[in-house]
């Protein structure tokens, strides 16, 4: 049931044109965004890494990356505007000029910039950049998600050039989170915690994905976060990890999944529940009960050294002792069982078969071991956790039971 003992109101009550969040307040006030100190750490950082692996430069676009080694907000256009960190002195910033002054409104760390002309290859720029930082000869790191015409202009402009993956360095950097970035994570996810508990009293009969959304934004942006995701599976489009476009309402005894994310300071939180309003039929509560102890399964098998891929081992050979799978087959777990997160939601690497890369300190990961019946329903229990010296730690704590999804 909702909550303990509450039976869901049969009639659907009209959804109102403004969600009164009057009885929430911003949680958030004491946490504070990255600063100064900690992206010349990454710096430096990035820089060791560049020399351990022998590159001489990376090349990131804007996007999370850059706002992490850099702190620069900004769009993605035909006009390129990237950094360019040598593996030493000070990183530069190519942009346009007219967009200069805005660049710099977000730039958090000590940097040049370049400017390009509207008639002028910003790649030349770029080359010219390595040339001076005297990299020009050595490979050049491009960051994953750069696009192709970056990574082609450059040819062009230096054609003995080595382009490699900046990977080594970027991925090294981002995903061992500081102190200072699982704090934000923690403030994301307890914003997340707190709309859920105030959203679940008011979900009635007949409600949409839609408006159930409007709640859980509603209710984050009063707590202080951001919202970035609200995924709401009603019935049977719970079997299908992602969603149906098929209508959906809220009706008793059938599932209700939510899965919901935020950022704070540009961190986020990703967090999934499922539960039943009214009387839980008998096989959900079981295939619940099972999801529940799969979690469980994941996080003890999370151990600093072990493969990541460990952990989606241990829970589909757990699964499959109770007829599930095997391995991504339906009924069962079609999905890996968890991802990285941090500034994304989704970040490398993942709980997922054949991951090799080892788990380590400081790495955070989602724990979604969902199960999946199609033409039926699904349950997916969703909690974050990060890597400790002892071992790993909730973000959230996992529900207890259906009938208590929120604690």
């Amino acid at each position: 049931m909702i909550g303990a003992g509450l039976a869901l109101p049969f009639a659907a009550k009209a959804f109102p044109q403004e969600i009164d969040t009057s009885g929430l307040s911003n949680i958030t006030a004491a946490v504070h965004p990255i600063g100064l100190a900690e992206r010349r750490a990454r710096l430096e950082r990035a820089q060791a890494l560049m020399a351990e692996h022998g590159i001489g430069a990376i090349l990131v676009e804007p996007g999370a990356s850059l706002v992490y080694f850099t702190g620069v907000r900004w769009g993605r256009s035909e006009r390129l505007t990237a950094a360019v960190i040598p593996a030493k002195g000070k990183p530069v910033i190519v942009t346009p000029f007219f967009e200069r002054p805005s660049v710099e409104e977000s730039l958090g760390i000590d940097a040049d910039i370049r400017v390009w002309q509207e008639h002028e290859d910003p790649l030349t720029v770029v080359a010219g950049v390595l040339r001076d930082r005297d990299v020009a000869a050595k490979p050049v790191g491009v960051e994953e998600t750069v696009r192709f015409f970056a990574v082609d202009g450059l040819r062009k402009v230096l054609p003995r050039v080595e382009i490699v993956s900046a990977n080594p360095v970027v991925r090294g950097c981002r995903m061992i989170k500081s102190a200072a970035e699982i704090a934000l994570m923690q403030a994301a996810t307890n914003v997340t915690i707190a709309a859920y508990k105030w959203i679940y009293p008011r979900i009635r009969e007949g409600m949409t994905p839609r408006e159930i959304g409007a709640l859980m934004s509603a209710a984050t942006r009063a707590l202080g976060g951001s919202p970035e995701f609200n995924l709401i599976l009603l019935g049977e489009a719970a079997a299908y990890p992602h969603g149906t476009g098929k209508p959906q309402a809220v009706r008793e005894g059938e599932v209700v999944l939510m899965d919901c994310g935020c950022s704070v300071h540009d961190y986020e939180s990703d967090v999934s529940r499922t539960f039943v309003p009214g009387a839980a039929p008998a096989e959900v509560r079981r295939v619940w009960d099972l999801v529940a102890e799969g979690q469980q399964v994941a996080f003890r098998a999370a151990r600093i050294g072990r493969p990541a891929g460990s952990v989606d081992d241990a829970v589909r050979a757990f699964y499959l002792k109770h007829g599930f799978g095997p391995d991504y087959a339906l009924p069962g777990l079609s999905h890996r069982t968890g991802h990285g997160i941090g500034m994304d939601g989704h970040e490398p690497v993942n709980f997922v078969r054949g991951e090799t890369t080892k788990l380590a300190l400081g790495m955070c990961f989602s724990n979604e071991p969902g199960l999946y019946l199609p033409g039926m329903f699904g349950v997916r229990l969703e909690d974050c956790l990060h890597m400790a010296a002892a071992g790993p730690q909730w973000f959230s704590t996992p529900p207890k039971s259906l009938d208590a999804p929120f604690g």
